[in-house]
Formats: C-alpha cells, sequence, structure tokens
C-alpha cells in the first residue's frame, strides 16, 4: 500500500483505490507527466505535476485529530412539510426554466469567450484571471451544471477539471480563503452529487496543497498560501486576518477528511476552531470576534465587530459544521448559540421606515473605551444573515433564531423593493429604532438626505451603490422559502429576479453595475464566478422541487457548494 496513504480505511477510499490505484501508484511514486492515466468513466485524469503529500513539515503537528464519530444527533426537520404542496405549479415551472436560460446564456457565453480563464468579462468578451488561474469559472459551476440536468456540459467541465495542475499558478500566492470555497468546495460538491472520482482524486491533491499553509509554527495557515516559502517552511500566520479568511475552512477540509478518511485536513480546521473558542468570550463584545485578528501572536483586540466582509462566512459555518459533524461536536453548538446572541444584542437593528414595517437588518458595531456602540450601516453581504439564523434556528430548536431570520432575510427584500430598479446597493446607511421590537414611529427629520440622486424613505445615504452580481439575499429567501413553505418567499424571488434581470444582462451574460438608484446604470466589464455557482443556482432552486438539495440532506458551504450531511 502507497505509504501517504496510510490510515484512509474509510469505505468510500477504498472504492476509490479500486479505481485509482494504478494512477496513484504512478502519481505517489514515479510521476511522469506524460502519463496520463483513463478512468472507468473514459475521463482523461492527469495528477498535479508536483506531490504537496510529500512536502517536507518543518513544523509538527503532533497528535492528529481525527473527525468526531458515534451517534448522530437527530436533528429537527428544517424544510417545512408543505413544501411537497407545491412541486408541479406550472408559473413556477415556467420561472425556473427562465432562469435556467439564462444560466445557459452565461455558461456558453464563458465557453466561448473565456474558456479555462478564471472569469468571463461580460462587456469585452475576454477572459481574466484572478483565482490562481486553474479556471475558477469552470470548477465553480461544476454541480450547478448537475443540479440543472446540463450532463453534456457538466462533462465537457469534467473533462478539463480532471486535467488541472495545482502545483502550476499564474500568480507569486494565491488566496487560500477564496481557493478553498471556490475550488476545493466545488469539486466537493460535485463528486458529492455525481460520484465522479476524479473529482475526489483533484479535492485530495489540492486539500494537500492547502494543508501546507498550516505549516506554521503555531499551525494556524498563512491568509496567502506561497508555494515557495511553504517548500521552504517559510509561511507564517497573519499578525492582522479577517476572521472569514481563517474561518471559512472548516466545513471544506472536514468534509474532505469525512470523505477519504485522512483525518489531517479536519484537525487543521479543528486547531482553528479552538482558537476562535478560546476567546469568544474574552474579546471586547463577549461572544463575538473582531473584524480582524492576529493569529501569529493568537490576540483578539480590535475594535470592530460585523456580519460584514471580512467576517460573515465565519458566523455562518458555526451552525453548518454543527449539522456536517451530525451534532457530535458540542463546542459548534456552544459557539453558534454564544455567537447569534451577541450578534442580536449589538449588531443587528430595526431600520426606521414609514411604514413600521417589521424588519432586520446588520450593522458594526464598534466598541471604545469599553462601550459599544451601533453604526446602522448594512452592506448586501450581511443579508446571508437571514439564512443562517434560520438554519440554526431549526438545527437547534430555537423558534426565536427563526423568527430573527425570517425579519432579516424580509428586511433585505425590503431594501430590494424600496429602490426603483429593485435591486439593493452594495453598502447603504439607515437609521436605527431604539430596540429591535415594538412600534418604530417615523420620524422624516431623523433621516436626513445626502448628496446624489434621491434616496428611498429610510435611507440616509448610499456609499456603494453598485450591484455585483451577489448571492446573498436571494440566499435568504431561499432558505426562508424551504424552511416556511410560504409562497410569499417565491413572489418575492421574482421581484429580486426580473429586477436583476432587466439592469445586468448584457449581449453576451451579465454584469455587475454601478449605481441601483437609476435604470440603465453604467454596467462594469465583470461577471464574478458567483454568479453562475450562488445566485442563478439559489434562484433556480427555489422554484425547483424542494427534494432537491433538500435542506434536511445537504448543507451548502458559503459558495453554494452542497456537501451532504450525515443521516
Amino acid at each position: 500500500m502507497i505509504s501517504h496513504l496510510r490510515g484512509r480505511t474509510s469505505l468510500r477510499f477504498v472504492a476509490i483505490l479500486a479505481v485509482l490505484s494504478t494512477t496513484y501508484l504512478v502519481w505517489r511514486g514515479f510521476y511522469d507527466p506524460a502519463i496520463a492515466v483513463s478512468f472507468e468513466s473514459q475521463i482523461n485524469y492527469i495528477p498535479s505535476s508536483y506531490d504537496w503529500s510529500k512536502v517536507k513539515v518543518y513544523h509538527s503537528a503532533g497528535d492528529i485529530k481525527s473527525p468526531p464519530t458515534g451517534a448522530i444527533v437527530a436533528f429537527p426537520r428544517v424544510q417545512a412539510e408543505t413544501l411537497v404542496q407545491h412541486r408541479s405549479d406550472e408559473v413556477w415551472q415556467t420561472r425556473k426554466n427562465i432562469i435556467k436560460s439564462k444560466f445557459v446564456k452565461s455558461w456558453e457565453a464563458y465557453k466561448t469567450h473565456a474558456w479555462t480563464k478564471d472569469e468571463l468579462m461580460p462587456l469585452s468578451g475576454k477572459g481574466k484571471q484572478t483565482f490562481g488561474g486553474w479556471s475558477t469559472q469552470v470548477v465553480d459551476a461544476l454541480d450547478t451544471l448537475w443540479i440543472m440536468d446540463l450532463r453534456d456540459d457538466y462533462r465537457i467541465a469534467l473533462r478539463h477539471v480532471a486535467t488541472i495542475d495545482w502545483s502550476k499558478t499564474g500568480s507569486r500566492e494565491v488566496d487560500l480563503f477564496e481557493v478553498t470555497i471556490r475550488y476545493l468546495g466545488g469539486l466537493i460538491g460535485a463528486y458529492e452529487l455525481s460520484s465522479d472520482l476524479e473529482l475526489l482524486a483533484k479535492a485530495m491533491e489540492l486539500g494537500d496543497a492547502i494543508y501546507t499553509a498550516f505549516d506554521t509554527p503555531n499551525r494556524l495557515p498563512a491568509r496567502w498560501l506561497d508555494y515557495g516559502k511553504a517548500k521552504r517552511g517559510q509561511q507564517l500566520a497573519d499578525v492582522r486576518a479577517p476572521i472569514a479568511t481563517v474561518g471559512t475552512l472548516s466545513l471544506e477540509l472536514t468534509r474532505l477528511s469525512q470523505l477519504t478518511g485522512d483525518p489531517k485536513y479536519y484537525d487543521a480546521a479543528d486547531r482553528v476552531k479552538q482558537f476562535f473558542r478560546q476567546f469568544q468570550n474574552e474579546t471586547l463584545i463577549p461572544g463575538l470576534w473582531p473584524q480582524v485578528v492576529n493569529c501569529r501572536d493568537e490576540t483578539m483586540k480590535d475594535r470592530v465587530f460585523t456580519l460584514g466582509a471580512g467576517s460573515d462566512s465565519m458566523y455562518e459555518y458555526l451552525p453548518k459544521m454543527h449539522a456536517l459533524l451530525g451534532g457530535r461536536d458540542p463546542e459548534y453548538e456552544n459557539m453558534t448559540v454564544q455567537a447569534l446572541d451577541a450578534l442580536r444584542d449589538n449588531v443587528l437593528f430595526r431600520p426606521m421606515t414609514p411604514s413600521d414595517e417589521d424588519i432586520l437588518l446588520a450593522g458594526n458595531a464598534v466598541n471604545r473605551d469599553g462601550k459599544t456602540s451601533l453604526v446602522p450601516e448594512m452592506q448586501h453581504l450581511t443579508c446571508f444573515a437571514g439564512a443562517m439564523y434560520g438554519l440554526a434556528g431549526k438545527l437547534l430548536a430555537r423558534h426565536d433564531y427563526v423568527t430573527l431570520g425570517y425579519r432579516l432575510a424580509a428586511g433585505c427584500v425590503w431594501a430590494y423593493d424600496a429602490f426603483e430598479t429593485n435591486i439593493m446597493p452594495e453598502i447603504s446607511q439607515l437609521v436605527a429604532c431604539d430596540s429591535l421590537v415594538g412600534p418604530c414611529k417615523w420620524t422624516g427629520d431623523a433621516v436626513p438626505r445626502g448628496r446624489g440622486p434621491e434616496l428611498p424613505d429610510g435611507f440616509v445615504r448610499v456609499r456603494e451603490p453598485g450591484y455585483s452580481l451577489r448571492p446573498e439575499a436571494i440566499e435568504s429567501v431561499f432558505y426562508m422559502w424551504r424552511i416556511t413553505g410560504d409562497e410569499v418567499w417565491r413572489d418575492a424571488a421574482w421581484r429580486m429576479w426580473e429586477g436583476i434581470a432587466q439592469e445586468t444582462e448584457t449581449e453576451l451574460a451579465f454584469a455587475s453595475i454601478e449605481d441601483v438608484r437609476q435604470h440603465g446604470s453604467p454596467k462594469m466589464d465583470t461577471m464574478d464566478t458567483f454568479w453562475l455557482s450562488e445566485t442563478l443556482k439559489y434562484f433556480y432552486l427555489i422554484f425547483e422541487d424542494p427534494s432537491i438539495i433538500s435542506l434536511d440532506e445537504w448543507v451548502l458551504n458559503s459558495e453554494g457548494h452542497p456537501f451532504r450531511r450525515p443521516i
């Protein structure tokens, strides 16, 4: 048996070995770049030119911790039982097909104009490299192609992915966070759906490369993976790391350990978890972590706390890890409750609106001289919070969390509806009510006007007026639809879709826009890969049979890639 594979004894991996044994013997032993191995699926799999599992370890991890085993917690049902009544509605089928057609348009444009590049430029019809140069869009779209039953295109994509060489990159260093959620998450999600072993093999190759970022003196990861430094043992954890960049690796690494039987990936993620758990009640706002932390010296002294950029998915992964581990690690449940309670008390706010809507948004909390103040500035990114609270509420039988999730999702729908284009901006500021509940009388004088185009009632200013094809708002609408079965969420989704389609569609595909405050805003030559991996997927799934990617069977990573929950 190959020495590197000792200990990988899961039934899944035994099956993999049966098919891939020849390939691994070649790759792990005397790899010749000219050799390509054909799998049972007739896909030409070519291993990466460097085996990162064999790189020298300079900072020993010591004892390796395995994922917890034992009885799985019997979680409450997440999806509403009433969803079965909505499977064959012709209106929703038509809308689903419209969304699918726009996915096909975007994908065909990428294939024609940017194939193998990371992203399509939807105005100039060119491709560009953004995340390592390993064809981000191909990997990121794999599971959406499968879910939408575009199997011929899926096979085209798979043939390319099976040849990606993770050891060759156009960048001096790569973003560990983005590579993990987009590439590793995309490979795992597509493998979970298709069982195509090439994808798991490529995930193992990439996982071994990612693992080298943890070879630092304290085994906390470097934010930027530098292959040269990794080979020389010169990597260091960062002194200023946004918490999302180190706290959003756990789902992917844990699932890779579960699938392969190799515990090292899980062990790496668990060390990060222990770092955050240790400080959760020792920061300036107990229960929360500041937006930026010092991973090298292991301190958390910053004053800004948010659900926005740099923090978002750190919190998102807490209840999702609880689900992925089958409830067998109670620390994730405890961390989830502490964080969600502290967010409720310090970060969430109710905006003052003319009709006194019962909605919530997420702002920023700043602690100065021991006093915490709220800044009622919301980001589109924070719209994922409705999904997070809703999922956590169902998993933990916390009805109050489900209610908070409902109000947060409704807040983002309200923000979409408020603007003439039916799209909310990237960053906007409002006026916060005195409390999350009870009446909040509208006072026009309390809502001053900023410069620029006239704003909808309730908005003080719009600091970043653009829209980048983001998925967070429709993500929470999707969760609320699946959790409640209330058609109001499908209606809201379609209003959002019509606004987005009208303002962002181009001749080739879809593009980010500069200003949601006006119809016909100038477009930007950008179509991020999450347009195909998340935004269109969530829109599609809202109108799809609710048994597809059921939230009682799957957990989705931050890039919308589905991982199977233990049953």
